[in-house]
């Protein structure tokens, strides 16, 4: 099995900054992409950020410029440096992997979220 553990997570005043980090260990044979997701209290589940194999990334237009995904082949690892925090970036984080596991087997890999509070 994949396991994705997060860290990083905390409290921060609005206007300051946060760096989280997602480390994947297990069965890996590759990992063909990274996602960030938050889930605000009574909210629905929202992708914030991707990267994909290529390193190509796309974000949501709530965080565009001010959030940085990011991976380190290498580590299995994936991050996300949040700036310019805002009381409206509170939720938990998720980090997301799709992970090839076999010759032809894919798994979608979720962590446990871990705890981001903007507030004065």
């Amino acid at each position: 099995q994949v396991q994705l553990v997060e860290s990083g997570g905390g409290l921060v005043q609005p206007g300051g900054s946060l760096i989280l980090s997602c480390a994947a260990s297990g069965r890996i044979f590759s990992i063909l992409s990274m996602d960030w997701y938050r889930q605000a209290p009574g909210k629905q589940r929202e992708l914030v950020a991707h990267i994909s194999s290529d390193d190509s990334t796309t974000y949501a237009d709530s965080v565009k410029a001010r959030f940085t995904i990011s991976r380190d082949n290498a580590k299995n690892t994936v991050y996300l440096q949040m700036n310019s925090l805002k009381p409206e970036d509170t939720a938990v984080y998720y980090c997301n992997a799709l992970v090839r596991v076999g010759p032809s087997a894919n798994f979608d890999s979720w962590g446990q979220g871990t705890q981001v509070t903007v507030s004065s």
